[in-house]
């Protein structure tokens, strides 16, 4: 069985996530510094203290809000917000047009994390 610690509602694996991990790993640090450098989220000169000061990191889920990633994510209101379940996979409306549509936008890992939160919801059954 697959288990539900450190990952978000959505499935996505937030152990191994860079943006959760950069303030504590040098390496995931560096990744997250040159992926917002190339979105223009931060300027050339910038770095992680500049990521750190603005709040561009997660805490998780249900760590937080005002360190989450994505404090407005659409998934993350719907199933803590709203139903105050740890993820997606225990909605009764589980796999539902929110899911579906975040699944296929075109993010690998994101299809992966619903696959892992399919996973789960058959291995409870």
């Amino acid at each position: 069985m697959e288990t539900t610690h450190m990952m978000a509602v959505c499935g996505l694996d937030c152990g191994t996530c860079d943006i959760r991990q950069a303030t504590t790993d040098p390496d995931a640090a560096q990744v997250v510094v040159a992926w917002f450098q190339r979105m223009a989220w931060l300027k050339k000169d910038e770095g992680i203290a500049d990521v750190i000061e603005r709040g561009m990191v997660c805490t998780g889920c249900r760590g937080d809000r005002q360190l989450h990633w994505s404090p407005d994510c659409t998934l993350l209101i719907c199933c803590v917000d709203e139903k105050q379940l740890e993820h997606c996979a225990q909605c009764d409306e589980f796999v539902c047009e929110k899911l579906e549509a975040f699944a296929t936008d075109g993010q690998a890992h994101h299809r992966e994390a619903v696959e892992r939160l399919k996973r789960i919801a058959t291995s409870r059954q």
